[in-house]
């Protein structure tokens, strides 16, 4: 079987979740959690076609209750930073839960990552599929408007793991989705992700304040630390004496991606030299937020391991962070009878 399903019960929250399997032969095999739709292993082939977990997470389905560090989960109503919890819209200003400082963080404390989604579709077949949909009720952590959001993922006769985001709403809102998975490509407990060679097709990224707010400039690359057009160690210039990598404690930006038109288009790859993994992000999203782990500190994650500062790497597809109180970036907003629609894959070679 390509699909296999494991039920767990999570007596803090009175209910069960499910785990689900995903398996192609002699490709990639990922284990995905009801529970904040998380992604909590991915096994993935190195060149010599030996198979390890390559992204971070937990052992226990109950540890993903207080998913501090958003291992794996499905990210929502808006991926990235609101400043200060406000949220203009037509005028008015939605209070916003505040959960990063002042600001609001990855949708606030109980966002998509918190909550059990529901199976809506399953495919046991050539291209093994999980379909997850949450709605999220009108006032959910301050938001507008009833949301339904549905999530595929799917694993692709390429090597890929393929994710899916629609969603719809009753009331003018915002919305940014994404996926918060920490990947190291020699291994989940493996360490540094120094020696990870990352190439992204984006010449300006979005310059924040102390606090992780975009001050409005988009700033380019060239000739900065910040520079990925062409490959570089991500350890390479981290350290270097620069106040954006001061003010994030390293990589912790979105990164303006070059021509996007909403197509699904290759925007960048990351190489670990040791195994020879490589993976190939493709979106059709107008940024990407590269974030370095900076925050970890020694947290317990899978089989014994602990994951500590810079070792795993976010590559979160989406909209730019605060673009609602930015109308010079591209807009989040959604009204009733459209349709947010994006896709994000991300393919494993050697």
């Amino acid at each position: 079987m390509a699909v296999e399903k494991t039920q767990f019960e999570l007596p803090q929250i009175r209910r069960s979740v499910d785990l689900f399997t995903l398996r192609r032969q002699g490709g990639l095999e990922a284990k995905i959690l009801t529970l904040g739709g998380a992604v909590t292993s991915l096994l993935a082939p190195d060149r010599d076609g030996r198979m390890s977990d390559v992204v971070l997470g937990f052992d226990a389905p109950a540890d993903y209750l207080a998913n501090r560090p958003f291992f794996g989960a499905l990210i929502g109503r808006y991926g990235n930073r609101i400043a200060r919890g406000d949220l203009p819209l037509d005028g008015a200003h939605h209070v916003l839960a505040t959960n990063d400082g002042p600001n609001h963080l990855h949708g606030g404390p109980g966002g998509f990552h918190t909550v059990v989604w529901e199976v809506t579709d399953v495919i046991d077949g050539a291209e093994p599929a999980l379909a997850l949909r949450y709605t999220s009720r009108d006032g959910e952590e301050g938001y507008p408007g009833t949301l339904t959001v549905d999530v595929c993922y799917t694993l692709t006769a390429e090597g890929g793991a393929r994710v899916e985001y629609i969603a719809t709403t009753d009331r003018t809102t915002v919305v940014n989705l994404t996926q918060h998975s920490y990947v190291n490509l020699a291994g989940h407990d493996a360490g540094s992700i120094a020696d990870h060679q990352l190439r992204l097709a984006a010449s300006r990224f979005v310059v924040v304040d102390e606090t992780a707010i975009p001050t409005g400039e988009l700033r380019a690359v060239r000739g900065t630390p910040f520079d990925f057009l062409t490959p570089a160690a991500i350890g390479a210039r981290i350290g270097a004496d620069d106040e954006q990598l001061r003010f994030g404690r390293g990589y912790d930006h979105c990164y303006v991606i070059d021509g996007c038109d909403g197509s699904l288009r290759d925007i960048g790859e990351l190489v670990e030299p040791r195994s020879g993994r490589r993976m190939i992000v493709r979106t059709t999203q107008p940024g990407v937020q590269f974030y370095s782990g900076n925050f970890l500190d020694g947290i317990a994650g899978k089989q014994g391991a602990r994951y500590g500062k810079r070792n795993g790497l976010c590559l979160e597809t989406g909209h730019f962070p605060d673009s609602p109180h930015h109308p010079e970036f591209p807009t989040a907003r959604l009204e009733p009878g459209e349709i947010y629609r994006h896709t994000t894959e991300y393919v494993f070679t050697t």
